[in-house]
């Protein structure tokens, strides 16, 4: 498969979810957000633009992520948590930081097709998974390199966002492709669903991860604030 024949499915897929989105069920099962930085768990966290960012997440993918942390620990390697939930003043302050930049990097677009570029890979406030406390973004940390793992867009934390995004884009190379295969895996064992858009983008409970699992309704609806 060519780069863009990858891509187009990629899109579709995308696409495809959006328009179902709206048709899935919600039966919030109400469970708690706690926080993964008083968890105990062997994790690193990257740096937020939100002060005082406590990484919650609901209780079913806390365990989860204690799971995950347990594997990675007999591999000399650290999950890296990079953001769970978000409230929406804390999604509107990163589609903001965005705007901001894509502003300075194209004056002579428009508004509203700002909006969408940075809509590509940072949703609304009302519609990001990161909202409903089962949406996790997350990288590996290799402690025998003492870096970060490469996958393939990234300088450390540093993550460009482009369609090399996609998980396994094949203009990849084949280590970084094995170094993705290891953290999808990893959230796959615990039955999350990793984004077609972006490879470090993991749901459980949500509406996305009720329809890839074809579940007859999703556990985890919006907490807002």
């Amino acid at each position: 498969m060519t780069p863009k024949e990858y891509c187009e499915l990629v899109e579709r897929l995308d696409r495809f979810q959006k328009q179902l989105i709206r048709t899935i069920i919600i039966n919030d099962d109400n469970s708690p957000l706690i926080s993964l930085k008083e968890s105990g768990f062997n994790l690193m966290f990257e740096p937020s633009v939100k002060k005082d960012y406590k990484y919650l997440v609901r209780k079913a993918v806390f365990d989860k992520i204690g799971q995950i942390s347990k594997i990675l620990d007999k591999k000399d390697k650290i999950l890296i948590i990079r953001s769970v939930w978000r409230s929406f003043a804390h999604q509107k302050l990163l589609r903001d930081r965005r705007v901001k930049i894509i502003k300075k990097d194209h004056p002579n677009k428009s508004l509203e097709e700002i909006s969408n570029i940075v809509s590509y890979f940072i949703a609304p406030e009302e519609k990001s998974m990161h909202s409903t406390g089962g949406a996790v973004d997350a990288l590996i940390y290799d402690l025998k390199k003492d870096a970060v793992m490469d996958f393939g867009n990234n300088d450390g934390l540093h993550l460009e966002l482009n369609k090399t995004c996609y998980p396994f884009h094949p203009d990849i190379t084949s280590q970084v492709r094995k170094n993705r295969e290891l953290l999808i895996s990893l959230f796959d064992k615990e039955d999350f669903v990793v984004d077609p858009k972006e490879y470090w983008h993991f749901d459980y409970g949500n509406v996305i991860w009720a329809l890839e699992k074809r579940k007859k309704h999703a556990i985890y609806g919006i907490i807002a604030s």
